[in-house]
């Protein structure tokens, strides 16, 4: 990047962050407006998400020199306005995410955008992938919980559609049951909404963060756990995480994917925002840590119960989401950093296992383990490609899911304390289970012979509901089952590819997620971005005792202050 190019990018650096937001919303009403056209609503959607590629990753790379970026959204000044914010937190998963986006639609292009069912309504699909877009930017750039909120509420009308598109009766009730949990989500985030308005009279995050240090600790606390249950459904923690395993696997592969890869990950976005930005006391950090080691152990063992591949990655999903509570509740830059590289990590990976259980559907009829088996002989590629992000997930030293375990581990053990270290017994547990279930799937549906599965002779054949009708179908009457488009091999591909090199690139991103939870760990940067002002640095007990900064840390945040006054508001 030449200094002219540079120094052009940074003095319109404030006019890009609503472009996340604003190029999905344009992009469905042009994907509606040609409806009657599937060509030209294919290359809206992947200009769209193509050119949020480029976007998300200039913004990595601006922010992580200029700072904490911030937009007065119509000039109505914060805490009055609108604030869309855009650090180096929000930076990176807008990235990973818009990658992940574009990757799915690429699948759902060459399978015929809908596992090749030609009476799906594509015209409705592709508009509310949009949207669905548009609705998780929203909420990695929100300055305020009420757009938080918003942003929420947009993808899951989206999501749903996307749940129940080709109306059969077993997704739309799996759609119900997630639409319902989503809405009891939605209700304890509005009771939390007005507890907060009640308590400091604003809903502006860096505002909040300013005024609830006069809040007595009982009511944060309080307030900080009605929060919590509401991100805490989104994030599928436990107890909250029993509607995820029911609802995913009806789904097609690549709805799934982008729900199990993105979703669950914006409810951890917010539990971190939450924890670094506006309660920062820590007064619940040991109630995280319980919850984070029961959601990796109760979720790892409903893996190893399961025989459909679908549902074992879906216990897996939960499992995994307790490393980045874990990072979290840890209370240090280093923790905090390890969980913001892990879950950039899981949304590769995980995304990556449910596209090949697509190809699995698609070469094999089924994702059942009692009717698989043979495909590394029948289809050697798939096999590759289920391998890596396999062994990513359950930690093999050197992928990236070893390296991102590692950093939360190591920060766990400089914390101490009995419940340190049981949570790290906990999570090395979990992680050699989860390589135990991977090998599981491996065995049973990639080495072992076909005639050997239980139910191996009745794989070929598969449920079809017509009506009121149930009929079965083979393969031969069946366009999908048995080829795996180009499409679909080489957008899988890719991903994986990128899963992979996420290792290669981990010592760079490490480094820009230690600075985003170093700078994280100072609310007065913040702060200082957003209203404009220069706040007396918050810090509290706790992360004086947990604090791992030296004086390169305070001279960084100096700068990033500096950096954020002249640039960042607007």
């Amino acid at each position: 990047m030449t200094s002219q190019l540079y120094d052009l990018l940074v003095s319109i650096l404030p006019d890009l962050i609503p472009l996340p937001i604003l190029l999905p919303a344009l992009g469905a009403a042009l994907a509606l407006i040609f409806a009657r056209s599937p060509r030209a609503q294919r290359a809206i959607t992947v200009g769209i998400l193509f050119a949020l590629i480029a976007l998300s990753v200039t913004l990595v790379l601006l922010v992580d020199r200029e700072g904490i970026q911030t937009l007065q959204v119509g000039g109505w000044d914060a805490p009055v306005g609108i604030t869309l914010v855009a650090d180096r937190l929000s930076a990176l998963m807008l990235a990973v995410s818009s990658l992940v986006l574009f990757c799915v639609m690429w699948y759902a292009i060459g399978q015929g955008v809908r596992d090749g069912d030609e009476e799906d309504p594509v015209a409705v699909f592709l508009p509310t992938y949009l949207l669905l877009s548009m609705g998780i930017n929203v909420s990695f750039l929100a300055g305020d919980l009420f757009n938080l909120y918003v942003g929420f509420e947009i993808f899951l009308v989206a999501s749903y559609v996307l749940l129940t598109l080709s109306a059969s009766p077993a997704r739309v009730r799996a759609g119900v049951s997630y639409v319902m949990v989503s809405m009891v989500s939605s209700v304890v985030f509005l009771i939390g909404l007005g507890l907060v308005y009640a308590a400091v009279g604003t809903l502006n995050m860096a505002q909040i963060s300013q005024r609830m240090a006069d809040v007595p600790g009982g009511t944060q606390s309080m307030i900080f756990a009605v929060l919590l249950v509401a991100f805490g459904i989104k994030a599928a923690v436990f107890p909250l995480d029993s509607w995820l395993p029911d609802s995913y696997p009806t789904a097609p592969s690549l709805v799934t994917a982008v729900f199990a890869g993105l979703l669950t990950k914006v409810g951890v976005y917010s539990i971190i925002r939450m924890r670094s930005v506006v309660f920062t006391s820590g007064t619940l950090d040991t109630l995280l840590m319980w919850v984070a080691l029961a959601t990796m152990l109760v979720g790892i063992l409903g893996a190893m119960a399961q025989n459909d591949i679908k549902r074992l990655l879906s216990f897996t999903l939960v499992s995994h989401i307790g490393y980045m509570i874990l990072g979290l509740a840890l209370g240090t830059a280093q923790g905090l950093s390890g969980a913001i590289f892990y879950a950039i990590h899981h949304i590769l990976v995980q995304t990556a296992l449910f596209l090949v259980v697509g190809l699995i559907e698609r070469q094999a009829g089924s994702s059942s383990l009692r009717r698989l088996g043979s495909l590394a002989k029948a289809f050697p590629l798939l096999g590759v490609l289920y391998m890596f992000p396999a062994m990513n997930l359950g930690g093999i030293p050197p992928f990236s899911g070893f390296l991102g375990k590692v950093i939360v581990l190591e920060a766990a053990a400089r914390a101490g304390g009995p419940l340190s270290w049981l949570l790290i017994g906990g999570a090395v547990v979990t992680s050699l289970l989860t390589l135990y279930t991977m090998v599981v799937v491996w065995s049973k549906a990639f080495w072992r012979d076909r005639a050997d599965a239980p139910e191996g002779d009745t794989a070929l054949v598969r449920p079809t509901v017509l009506s009121d009708v149930t009929a079965t179908t083979t393969v031969a009457e069946r366009a999908d089952v048995g080829r795996a488009p180009a499409g679909m091999l080489a957008a899988t591909s890719v991903l994986v590819a990128c899963s992979l090199g996420l290792t290669i690139v981990a010592g760079p991103v490490t480094a820009v997620t230690t600075r985003a939870a170093e700078s994280a760990q100072d609310t007065s940067i913040y702060q200082e971005a957003v209203l404009g002002i220069n706040p007396v640095p918050s810090r509290t007990v706790d992360q004086e005792s947990n604090s791992e900064r030296s004086d390169s840390l305070d001279e960084r945040s100096q700068a990033e202050r500096q950096a954020s006054t002249s640039k960042g508001a607007r």
